[in-house]
């Protein structure tokens, strides 16, 4: 029996939007707005240290700041949204009310002290362990219980999902299959749980032994088990944008999948083997075997591999499709050119789509190669190349989202409609500079982690090529760029939030019916995609001359003798 709660129906899409959900969707939302805000500015400040000619930073300012631009941006910033996807994809898509709200509150109050506890930690110095928090650096107690706090919270987040899945079966509020968007969610949430888990393993322990209950954590375990929430983080982030990319083209042109079928299939993938891309990290760690490496860096990571190329042919494959369905048919692109590329809600997406597939995805691949892997490992490519799946990739389709959810959750019209039109260009051009010239400073060897790429301070000094400070320099630009794309849309979604006009149900127009399918299980009707299987022909190509330039430079320094 349904118990009796407040709720309305969004006019532009049918969906039945209860008040439950809507305010905790509201509240992840902008506290994870406010959190990309604070590690985005952190972010700019590691850059313009990194920038040899700015040179912004001293070394102690440096790491203390680089540790709170990680933690707010790959962590808290991320997590805060993901749950607000986990509840729209939830509550929303299927039309049912949130499973045990208060509980839903409690596990929010969590993150959120949890998020403070990280930041203060960290402020407050002695804390400067960066993301990884590598024993024996030894950060305040405070800082691995905040860390806790927040992962116990996006747990109790994760289990509220699967919650409201049972009630939206027993109450009949869908037909059929959940809509793949929420299969998608479902993928994100598995991982997350796995994730979550393997990072109370290593984060209690570590805990107590910051407070001096435990007197020793082994260095090469605790990296390996670090990495299974370290990295599979980004793994939730993996499925959780590629779903947010189905849920935009379903709701701003009504593209339903080309197969729903095999869209799920590369979701289970995902499940099964996308963790696994955690051990490109590990793979020059002595005391893990070589067998151990070489099958997780390829037989079983080319299956999650496959997964991903899967859903790089039907994100776009969809969009044609329903673009071709309504008269876009003339030449390979006219349904390319004739999308809707003034809403930054379809930009944002499809930038993301482009930028995580050649960028992210390509650079991942290869460096996951164990042999490849070894004259890139620990350079500042690494650094180019997760800017280029967590920030090009999750929080443009973030991004993107939030410009669906301020008019459909928020009920407000977004101000300043110039700048929100060209913020996603803005600010995927600037990340896009950032990934590329740090992957080619890091293929020149600069280093990850080091506060000052000139080594001025070394006691052995190393002069990088020429080529390597340029290329630094245009990535300081670059995220100066992506720097002003970001305070755009934050001025653009704090504002439309607060001082938005409100839209009320007289003045809504449904002027796009067809958004209603993104709630709905089934496959395009016509498959034909004739100019996307061209895009994964360019895709193709680029992954193949890419991988070979990576193994004739490894050849070039690496000669047999």
């Amino acid at each position: 029996m349904a118990i009796n709660e407040q709720y309305r129906i969004c006019p532009a899409t049918g969906l039945r939007v209860y008040r439950s959900a809507e305010n905790l969707i509201k509240a992840n939302a902008v506290i994870a707005i406010i959190f990309l805000a604070i590690g985005g500015l952190f972010g700019l400040m590691v850059a313009l240290t990194r920038w040899k000619a700015v040179h912004l930073l001293p070394a102690e300012w440096f790491y203390l700041v680089l540790t709170a631009h990680g933690l707010n941006v790959l962590v808290v910033w991320i997590i805060f949204f993901e749950v607000a996807v986990l509840y729209f994809a939830s509550a929303v898509l299927l039309g049912c009310r949130l499973a045990t709200p208060r509980i839903a509150w409690a596990g929010f109050a969590l993150m959120l002290i949890g998020a403070v506890m990280i930041n203060i930690a960290v402020l407050q110095g002695h804390s400067s362990v960066l993301f990884t928090a590598y024993v024996p650096l030894k950060a305040a107690p405070h800082f691995y219980l905040g860390y806790i706090l927040f992962a116990v919270g996006a747990l109790i987040g994760c289990f509220i999902f699967f919650g409201t899945l049972v009630i939206a079966k027993q109450e009949r509020t869908y037909e059929g299959s959940v809509p793949l968007v929420t299969f998608g969610a479902v993928t994100a949430a598995i991982i997350a749980v796995f994730t979550i888990a393997s990072g109370a393993i290593i984060l209690i322990p570590t805990f107590l032994w910051s407070i001096g209950l435990v007197s020793h954590i082994d260095t090469l375990m605790y990296r390996t088990v670090f990495w299974a929430f370290g990295h599979s983080s980004q793994q939730i982030n993996v499925a959780a944008h590629i779903s947010v990319w189905y849920l935009i083209a379903a709701v701003t042109l009504g593209a339903k999948p080309l197969s729903e079928k095999v869209s799920r299939f590369a979701f289970l993938l995902y499940i099964l083997f996308l963790q696994l891309a955690s051990a490109h990290h590990l793979l020059v760690d002595p005391g893990i075997s070589s067998e151990w490496k070489i099958f997780n860096t390829s037989y079983a990571m080319y299956l999650a591999v496959l997964g991903s190329m899967i859903h790089g042919l039907t994100v776009p494959g969809s969009i044609e499709a329903a673009q071709r369905r309504k008269g876009y048919t003339n030449g390979l692109f006219e349904w390319l050119r004739k999308a809707p590329w003034g809403n930054p809600a379809f930009s944002g997406m499809f930038i993301s789509l482009i930028l995580f597939g050649f960028l992210g995805g390509i650079s991942g691949v290869v460096m996951g190669v164990e042999q490849i892997n070894l004259i890139i490992h620990n350079t500042i490519y690494v650094v180019g190349h997760f800017h280029a799946t967590v920030v090009a990739g999750t929080t443009l389709a973030f991004m993107a989202l939030t410009y669906l959810l301020i008019p459909l959750i928020f009920q407000r019209e977004l101000i300043l409609p110039g700048w929100a039109r060209a913020q996603p260009y803005l600010f995927g051009l600037g990340v896009t500079g950032i990934s590329l010239f740090m992957m080619g400073a890091g293929t020149l060897g600069v280093p990850r982690r080091h506060w000052d790429i000139s080594l001025a301070d070394a006691v052995l000094p190393y002069d990088f090529p020429g080529a390597a400070n340029l290329m630094m320099g245009l990535n300081g630009i670059s995220a100066l760029l992506a720097g002003l794309g970001g305070i755009i849309f934050i001025v653009v979604a704090v504002g439309s939030v607060f001082f938005g006009k409100r839209i009320t149900l007289a003045e809504a127009k449904p002027d796009k019916p067809e958004a209603a399918v993104v709630a709905k299980y089934g496959s395009a009707e016509t498959p034909a995609v004739p100019g996307t299987m061209v895009l994964v022909a360019v895709f193709f190509t680029t992954f193949v001359l890419y991988y070979y330039v990576n193994w004739k430079y490894l050849a070039e320094i690496w000669p047999l003798r």
